[in-house]
């Protein structure tokens, strides 16, 4: 198996620290509003490695974390917790709020078809812990505190700071990227550990012993929590790409001071970013999507699922509806031709030639950097095959969707196509009147009789070739 590795900037072997046992740690979603389609994206090719080192035999401790608590609106350490924020927004405890996009999150999860973490540790649950990575810094030398803000680390006592993003430590020092705190020593010092400043009055504060109303920085939960349930050192970390300069950089300082023990973590998996219609996800733009819209146009998590497959996770993706249609299409031709497949009971005595090779094909393209796109292809050539014989077809599948996680076990042979002259006078109606506003490009009187469809029993996907009707 080979992976692409932030550190180095090269794909390289994959050799864990301890074979067969691997140690992963996933930065987990920060819960102060719902989980959206570049979040399902990220945790879908996490799933997609886990699987992939299970499936070569690898023992695999998978460690989420949960920020409920920390996460500042600015990376600099500035601005407002956002889940204090958040709960303002929706008139919520802070905890209450953490706790209902924390639901929200996993529920996502589930309907993706995510395997759940070995391990989901929240933020507030591990104080102690981080109070005590904090005090072993301070005991070190690495630290010191500006009144009524933190304690600091200070990152002139650490040289290889900034190897993971390649940083210009010395451009950093002229201010370049981030803004500048009274009292920070060099513009890369991060917090630790925050003081509440007596115009917040937050909700979430912990005694502590350099104040008596504190909290911890985010980057320290991230050490803190990888430590007690990984140990000193991990195989993998991942996270998305912004995570790169500030937040992973950090992370890997603090711990690395703190245990001595280098490297924190061997390889670092980046996920770059989803943009939607070829713009940046935004509730400005209105196109911040979650999993219930996904569900609302009718389309299945599933085929969400077989669209992320499509582009590499190291590669931006552009994310469309009309994507997610010719994806659901091709979800609902899998499902009819495995179900299909399913019907042919022939015992083979022995693998063929041609399967052996598909096997070859798809798993030297899912070990080399997880390279779905290959692996897809390798997939849809096996699913078309006219030569390869149904059971084998099925047999090959069905060993792919260990790793696709698409839930093909239980797919059957259903009728997907619906006669339009056979559906209710009713249901026509509405598909006529919802055709007609979506040539007027009257898109929100089309979802309301999209809505007024499913009420009736049926669902509505839009395709390139027009409106295609199911029976829910």
């Amino acid at each position: 198996m080979k992976i692409f590795n932030t550190l180095s900037r090269h794909i390289e072997e994959f050799e864990p620290f301890e074979p067969p046992q691997v140690k992963l740690y996933a930065c987990g979603p920060t819960v102060y509003d719902y989980a959206h389609l570049g979040h399902l994206r990220k945790y879908t090719m996490d799933d997609i490695l886990v699987r992939i080192l299970r499936h070569n035999g690898y023992q695999v401790i998978h460690v989420q974390n949960v920020t409920d608590v920390g996460h500042l609106a600015s990376d600099a350490d500035t601005g407002e917790d956002k889940i204090e924020k958040g709960a303002r927004k929706y008139d919520l405890d802070p905890y209450a709020l953490a706790k209902k996009f924390e639901d929200y999150f996993y529920y996502s999860m589930d309907l993706m078809g995510n395997l759940r973490p070995t391990v989901i540790c929240r933020a507030t649950e591990h104080i102690k812990e981080m109070m005590a990575l904090v005090e072993t810094l301070e005991e070190k030398g690495y630290t010191y505190i500006i009144e009524n803000d933190g304690v600091y680390f200070d990152t002139s006592k650490w040289q290889a700071y900034g190897e993971l993003a390649g940083i210009d430590v010395e451009q950093l020092m002229e201010g370049a990227r981030v803004e500048k705190i009274s009292g920070k020593k060099q513009p890369t010092d991060f917090a630790l550990w925050k003081f509440e400043r007596p115009e917040e009055n937050r909700a979430m504060v912990w005694k502590s012993k350099w104040h008596e109303r504190s909290y911890p920085g985010w980057h320290v939960e991230c050490s803190a929590m990888s430590m007690k349930y990984l140990g000193d050192q991990i195989d993998i970390h991942t996270g998305g790409v912004d995570h790169i300069p500030i937040h992973h950089t950090n992370e890997i300082v603090q711990s690395e001071a703190a245990t001595g023990k280098r490297p924190f973590s061997k390889y670092w998996v980046h996920h770059n970013f989803l943009k939607v219609e070829g713009e940046k996800m935004s509730k400005s733009l209105d196109n911040f999507f979650t999993i219930d819209d996904v569900i609302k146009k009718g389309f299945s998590p599933i085929a969400l699922r077989l669209l992320f497959l499509s582009t590499h996770y190291r590669s931006e993706m552009n994310f469309t509806w009309q994507n997610l249609a010719g994806a659901h299409k091709s979800w609902n031709r899998l499902q009819q031709l495995v179900g299909e497949f399913k019907q042919d009971r022939e015992k083979l005595p022995g693998m063929s030639v041609q399967a052996q090779s598909y096997q070859r094909q798809f798993f030297k393209a899912v070990n080399e950097d997880l390279d779905t796109p290959g692996a897809l292809a390798v997939f849809w050539q096996v699913a078309k095959d006219g030569a390869l014989p149904q059971s084998e077809k099925l047999q090959l599948l069905l060993s792919f969707d260990e790793i696709f996680g698409l839930g093909l076990a239980s797919a059957k042979a259903v009728k997907t196509e619906i006669d339009i002259e056979s559906l209710p006078s009713e249901v026509r109606n509405l598909l006529q009147q919802r055709g007609e506003a979506r040539n007027n490009k009257n898109f929100e009187l089309a979802d309301q009789l999209r809505d007024k469809i499913k009420n009736l029993g049926y669902g509505v996907v839009d395709t390139e070739e027009g409106q295609e009707i199911k029976k829910i």
